[in-house]
């Protein structure tokens, strides 16, 4: 979740590089000299074609259709793995890594694209061999040497460098790679990754991560999953992290500074949370110290937690002023901590997107109901566990001052420009109270348990929840979901 307490302007859609339509040949590999055809790119020698064969080699797609940001992610590949090796000194803010992403065909493929942003590329091989490579406006467009058949597993492996920067774009200087008082931080949604590593960045295209972070010692990397060790020598300290659950790209994370960690183990799952020690000691430490508390009790609701680790991260950057649902260790802003009160509202509402747009994400991002309207619903019924205002309660509050504007976007389709609008996530809430209310406590939450469980490191989208709250609850829903969702006026009271 971007959580400022403000609507946020969305993603200006990026260019796709140019497409040309590559003969039906399969080329042979080659590896003499490569020449410069302009900055950002190197090319290997022109390959020789090998004879014709009957595959009809094509490129892969630069965008997956998204219908607000058509061109992030890519066509024509499905991505297992990234193994991240990564190096970062803050003394220069200079990043160096290696990834190496494991995917395999959709389709025959002469050419495929990965997102990646600014950095310089020094290398690409696709299975061990050099590639020919361009890059253009967030488009790493890469040639192997030979086509790609649909079916097959490839590799392949970029080499970069550079000084990785924030997204430039209005409303989203705090989103990407942004270099702190004693480090850095990467984080941010719709996208963010590719800042730093190139990636097939969209939710639908879900993959496991092996990363690791050398730092100057005396610091600490932080990312997702597991923590997996650490070793330093010759002055530099090696951070190993893996998150073994499919996660989507935008979920990636990494936090570099001097943190206080604590460690220790909930229900044969490491805990691994991080408080930045410029912070005094204080709120921030006690929420995260709550984590499993809260998580156990989201479980009780939602059904098992559905990752291999716990934690969080407080950080000290105030530009970045909302929270965020890093797969496995949510991101926080100090300024939730210096609010008054416990600050466990916002770790209900990341810990909720564990469930909801995590394990379970949006196959399209005009879905991000699908999970701030359950995140916002959950940090309600931690606010009723905790004995405060009941469920209904706020549910009376928010119906009674919600603005005209909230009433006025559709939460179900927002618009690329309103994702992270008040009617998302205030009216997207009280969208579940109002399904409660029509269904009753037990077919309300065996509905929210059916969707984590059936859809698992997986995606959905509303119609899909519709459905099944109606198969669920044996009651025609869609004039309620009409309402509440879709309306641009105010619906009557449930």
């Amino acid at each position: 979740m971007r959580r400022d307490g403000q609507g946020r302007p969305a993603l200006a859609v990026r260019a796709t590089a140019a497409v040309t339509v590559l003969a039906t040949a399969v080329l042979a590999a080659t590896t003499a000299g490569c020449t410069r055809d302009g900055p950002g790119s190197r090319r290997g020698a022109t390959p020789t074609p090998a004879p014709a064969v009957s595959r009809d080699f094509r490129p892969g797609a630069t965008g997956l259709g998204d219908p607000y940001f058509a061109d992030h992610g890519n066509g024509g590949y499905d991505v297992a793995s990234y193994d991240l090796k990564l190096r970062y000194n803050p003394g220069t803010d200079r990043l160096d890594g290696t990834a190496t992403v494991t995917a395999t065909a959709t389709a025959d493929l002469s050419r495929f694209n990965l997102d990646f942003e600014r950095l310089t590329v020094m290398a690409v091989t696709v299975d061990g061999a050099p590639a020919e490579w361009s890059w253009a406006q967030g488009e790493l467009t890469v040639t192997p040497a030979r086509g790609l058949p649909a079916g097959g597993q490839f590799r392949v492996e970029v080499t970069y460098g550079g000084v990785p920067q924030a997204f430039g774009r209005p409303g989203l200087s705090g989103t990407g790679f942004l270099h702190t008082a004693d480090g850095a931080l990467a984080l941010g949604e719709p996208e963010s990754a590719t800042a730093w590593f190139p990636a097939n960045d969209h939710p639908q295209d879900k993959a496991t991560y092996a990363i690791a972070v050398t730092v100057p010692a005396g610091l600490t990397a932080v990312s997702n999953g597991v923590p997996e060790g650490s070793a330093t020598e010759a002055g530099w300290t090696t951070f190993r992290w893996a998150e073994r659950v499919p996660m989507a790209s935008y979920l990636a994370t990494l936090a570099i500074g001097r943190f206080r960690v604590t460690e220790g183990v909930h229900r044969g799952k490491p805990v691994y949370t991080a408080v930045a020690t410029s912070l005094p000691a204080g709120a921030a430490d006690r929420a995260m110290a709550r984590t499993t508390e809260v998580a156990d009790f989201l479980e009780g609701r939602f059904g098992p937690y559905p990752f291999e680790a716990y934690g969080g991260v407080v950080h000290n950057e105030r530009r970045i002023g909302f929270a965020l649902e890093t797969q496995s260790r949510p991101i926080y802003s100090p300024a939730f901590f210096d609010r008054g009160g416990d600050g466990t509202w916002v770790v209900a509402h990341e810990l909720a997107h564990q469930w909801f747009g995590d394990s379970v994400s949006v196959r399209h991002w005009k879905d991000i109901w699908l999970n701030e309207g359950f995140a916002t619903y959950a940090q309600w019924l931690w606010t009723e566990h905790q004995g405060a205002s009941t469920v209904q309660e706020t549910f009376d509050r928010e119906y009674e001052s919600a603005s005209a504007e909230v009433w006025q976007t559709p939460p179900g389709n927002p618009g690329a420009s309103r994702m992270f609008s008040g009617s998302v996530y205030r009216r997207g809430a009280m969208t579940l109270h109002a399904l409660r209310r029509a269904v009753g406590d037990e077919a309300f939450f065996r509905t929210l348990q059916t969707w984590a469980a059936e859809r698992r490191n997986g995606n959905g989208e509303v119609a899909d929840f519709i459905a099944l709250a109606e198969r669920v609850s044996g009651r025609p829903l869609r004039p309620l979901f009409d309402a509440w969702l879709f309306g641009t006026t105010r619906p009557a009271r449930p």
